[in-house]
């Protein structure tokens, strides 16, 4: 039985996320599996590669054969490299750790009571001064109308038919 090292495809539609599997080659791609020996997260960044490299090795030395995504995983990781005796690569990126949440909402407390606490809000308009601009926004109408009647006088005829 000829036996591969794929993977098997998990997650949705646009997050997926991968099992290193040994199978008979036989076997679809996400069908049933001999063993699960490691974990590939593409999307996370970096990469989540976690490969179980006692088994990898094994089934490496008993003949089952990595797939070209696998193979390149495998190199990452320097299982690859260990099986076939070379020297093993530079060491993968890992992720740097997160700050903890309650350190960052106790400096934001402590940054926010450090501030004065002066008015930095501008006051609701009241109903009263509501009432004002509106009267002002109508006399102002009312005067741009009498100014344009005052222009044009009563005996001549506006300007623009003048001149036709």
């Amino acid at each position: 039985m000829a036996v591969k090292i794929k993977l098997k495809r998990l997650g949705k539609i646009r997050s997926p996320h991968y099992r290193i599997v040994v199978a008979d080659s036989r076997t679809r791609r996400d069908g049933r599996a001999i063993e699960e020996i490691g974990l590939y997260h593409p999307v996370q960044n970096p990469s989540r590669i976690e490969v179980d490299s006692e088994r990898a090795q094994y089934w490496l030395g008993v003949g089952a054969q990595p797939t070209e995504p696998v193979l390149a995983i495998l190199k990452v990781t320097g299982d690859w490299q260990k099986f076939k005796g070379l020297p093993a690569p530079e060491p993968m990126k890992v992720p740097e750790p997160k700050a903890d949440k309650r350190a960052l909402f106790e400096a934001a407390a402590k940054d926010a009571a450090d501030e004065p606490k002066g008015d930095a809000v501008t006051p609701k308009a009241k109903k009263a001064d509501k009432a004002e601009k509106a009267e002002k926004s109508e006399k102002s109408d009312k005067a741009e109308k009498a100014e344009k009647k005052a222009d044009a006088e009563p005996g001549e005829a506006p300007a623009e038919a003048a001149g036709a």
